[in-house]
């Protein structure tokens, strides 16, 4: 009898902690949801159609006439998130294709592009990424330089299996004053591994999370700049770069 109840002591532990296991996995696996602005982004207008499969969301201007742009989302944000921004960058007539992520997480999938650019073979093409989005847009870069015209990095950095130095590319790299989630010694670290003619672009009072469209970030700096004002630079300074490459 005394087995008996043991035993059963030990699988009611066990279940316990099996519970609390997946209590905590599912907290830290719950995403950051798109916000209303991404939610009517994510709507068809201004001469911009906006279609969805499996694998990405794609932002088709009426008449293309530039580089389409890859972006990788950063961690547990989803795809649809960054709907404005990727809305204000395909109005100017640049393809822009969101990348979508197992368990929103880009380091599960860090070859998505592939797809995406074998099925426009029309198109020439940069990637990028935001946090750790754009660490693994990096890798993919990296050794699939031939298929691209630059990376670029919204609130990130390359790290040495993303490092671009050897290649052609041409970079940008974007990153708000207020924002305290990146690593700064890291990001500085990333510096090491991008051309000498690397973009670098600070936006006053922009954060980390603003770069999308998905509310406050858990260890976040508070922005003294709309998400808005945020997007609307960032927007400008990818126009620009993009308007340069070679």
């Amino acid at each position: 009898m005394k087995k008996i109840i043991n035993r059963r002591r030990a699988l009611l532990s066990l279940a316990v902690l099996l519970v609390v296991a997946g209590l905590l996995l599912w907290n830290y696996l719950t995403p950051y949801e798109p916000e209303q602005n991404a939610e009517t982004a994510m709507l068809s207008a201004a001469g911009v159609t906006v279609e969805q499969n499996d694998g990405w969301i794609s932002f088709e201007p009426a008449v293309a006439s530039g580089t389409a742009v890859i972006l990788y989302p950063g961690a547990l944000v989803e795809a649809e998130a960054y709907a404005p921004l990727a809305k204000r960058i395909a109005t100017a007539g640049h393809p822009f294709y969101i990348a979508k992520m197992p368990f929103n997480l880009a380091i599960i999938k860090g070859d998505a592009a592939e797809e995406i650019i074998s099925g426009h073979p029309e198109q020439s093409f940069v990637i990028g990424g935001h946090s750790l989005g754009g660490v693994m847009a990096s890798r993919y870069a990296a050794e699939h330089a031939d298929q691209l015209e630059g990376v670029f990095y919204l609130a990130s950095y390359p790290d040495e299996k993303g490092g671009l130095k050897d290649t052609t590319l041409s970079v940008l790299s974007v990153l708000g004053t207020a924002d305290t989630v990146v690593d700064r010694e890291k990001y500085s670290e990333g510096r090491s591994y991008l051309p000498g003619n690397t973009v670098y672009l600070s936006i006053e009072g922009g954060n980390h999370a603003q770069f999308g469209s998905y509310g406050p970030q858990k260890g976040d700096g508070e922005p003294s700049i709309t998400e808005e004002e945020q997007q609307t630079r960032t927007a400008r300074a990818m126009l620009d770069w993009l308007g340069n490459l070679r």
